[in-house]
């Protein structure tokens, strides 16, 4: 077989240098759309309130993007900065006890609270791990996110039995799923990130992280 035979038709190889291209711009120019749309969301919803003046859209020929983003990251780091000293811990425990005087407001305000609290909490260990669970039978296998031990009265009704809860993501949307009461010795925890995790989820197991096919298996704890 002589190396024009071997060689590609123009018409495959063309495919594979559009495919290739593609795989590689497409990620970078949706990243990039993403963010400008974010961008521009915030800046709609914050340079109405800022003071003339002080908006340079109003003194200059074009517009600036990004100013009312940098605007409300300035205002958030504000607010942190104040609320972290005894007068601004007091000041949101005035205005947390007049919340919790509105019953709908209340469940809503505690309950926000409670994710932000749990996602964006530095001491929390919510989401470290992944791992596997048999679901939705056996034989079959699910990638979970490994939340905490079990609190409360979940933990309470369900006396000698060493439980965690997991949270197992559905495809391609890894921020809707299912939690789940499980015992410890049934999940097999990943060496995989979280990042790894869901991107296997996302992309319905099409991404997949390197592993070292060396290391031994391990078996459920």
């Amino acid at each position: 077989m002589t190396d024009k035979q071997r060689r590609p038709a123009m018409g495959v190889r063309l495919r594979n240098y559009f495919l290739t291209g593609l795989i590689i711009v497409a990620p970078i120019a949706i990243t990039a759309y993403l963010t400008w749309t974010f961008i521009l969301w915030v800046d709609g919803w914050v340079k109405p309130y800022i003071p003339q003046g002080y908006n340079p859209d109003d003194y200059l020929p074009f517009a600036v993007p990004g100013f009312g983003l940098l605007t409300a990251l300035f205002l958030i780091t504000v607010i942190g900065f104040l609320t972290a000293n005894l007068v601004g811990r007091t000041v949101v425990s005035f205005g947390e006890s007049l919340l919790d005087r509105m019953p709908l407001v209340r469940s809503l305000y505690k309950g926000l609270k409670q994710i932000f609290q749990t996602v964006l909490a530095e001491q929390s260990g919510s989401f470290k791990q992944a791992g596997l669970i048999e679901y939705p039978r056996l034989g079959l296998w699910s990638i979970v996110f490994i939340a905490t031990d079990t609190k409360g009265e979940v933990d309470h009704r369900m006396p000698g039995q060493d439980t965690i809860s997991v949270f197992l993501p559905t495809t391609p949307n890894p921020t809707s799923g299912f939690l789940l009461f499980v015992p410890r010795s049934d999940v097999i925890i990943l060496d995989m990130s979280v990042e790894d995790a869901a991107k296997m989820v996302i992309s319905a197991g099409l991404v997949s992280p390197d592993f070292p096919k060396k290391l031994p298996v391990k078996s459920k704890s």
